[in-house]
């Protein structure tokens, strides 16, 4: 599968993801230069985290007929470090639902194995970048 990005016109910093049949902006914050017309890739980077973790927990659930209701995944960043090597993510999970301790332990279990948080913890990504 390929991503491709492209600049919108040819003011400001804005360019849109296409993504199979989707299209969504991306951008730079406004502190960053942008106009925050989208998110940023730091926000998309934050934001597979959680969207994985939600996807992961709601399959399992399913897959087990946990009686699972709502899943939200809020991700907060720590990027003060990142100049030094460290950028921390903290995951915060609300699940609602008629779950007991055990469930809710081995959801929690199970977010902490979804694979875009294995690929970011237990894989070393390879990227080269060339001319087209």
């Amino acid at each position: 599968m390929s991503i491709s990005i492209r600049r919108n016109g040819t003011t400001g910093v804005t360019h849109t993801v296409h993504i199979g049949d989707v299209d969504f902006p991306v951008d730079a914050s406004l502190a960053g230069g942008g106009d925050g017309a989208g998110p940023s890739p730091h926000d998309l980077y934050d934001a597979a985290l959680g969207a994985c973790k939600a996807l992961t927990m709601l399959l399992y659930a399913r897959r087990r007929n946990m009686p699972v209701e709502d899943i939200q995944v809020t991700v907060d960043r720590d990027d003060g470090e990142e100049r030094k090597g460290v950028y921390r993510l903290k995951a915060s999970l609300h699940v609602t639902g008629n779950l007991d301790e055990a469930q809710r332990a081995e959801l929690l279990r199970v977010a902490g194995k979804c694979p875009i948080h294995r690929l970011m913890t237990e894989v070393t990504t390879e990227i080269e970048t060339v001319w087209a």
